[in-house]
């Protein structure tokens, strides 16, 4: 049921958005294993061998990961959360 100017199941749309950031964000984190790559995934820039040694299964160089952990910190910026105060703003 939904209020407002809201159309049924906008909520709980709102609710499995948020949910699917949260999972996405956190798998982002996760320490990947195998064997590291030479070349970094987003620019091909070489990734030093110590980088390699350093972190198991590492996939990007030192500036694209920098980035890539900007962006996972900053989220969305949507508020998802659906609260009355957030709506009137």
């Amino acid at each position: 049921m939904a209020g407002g100017w809201t159309r049924d199941g906008a909520v709980q749309d709102q609710i499995d958005d948020t949910v699917e950031e949260g999972v996405a964000r956190a798998r982002s984190r996760l320490v990947h294993h195998g064997e590291s790559l030479e070349f970094c995934e987003a620019c091909e820039a070489p990734i030093p061998e110590r980088r390699r040694e350093l972190v198991p299964g590492v996939r990007l160089c030192v500036a694209c990961q920098a980035e890539e952990d900007r962006r996972a910190a900053k989220g969305s910026g949507a508020n998802r959360r659906a609260s009355k105060d957030s709506q009137l703003r």
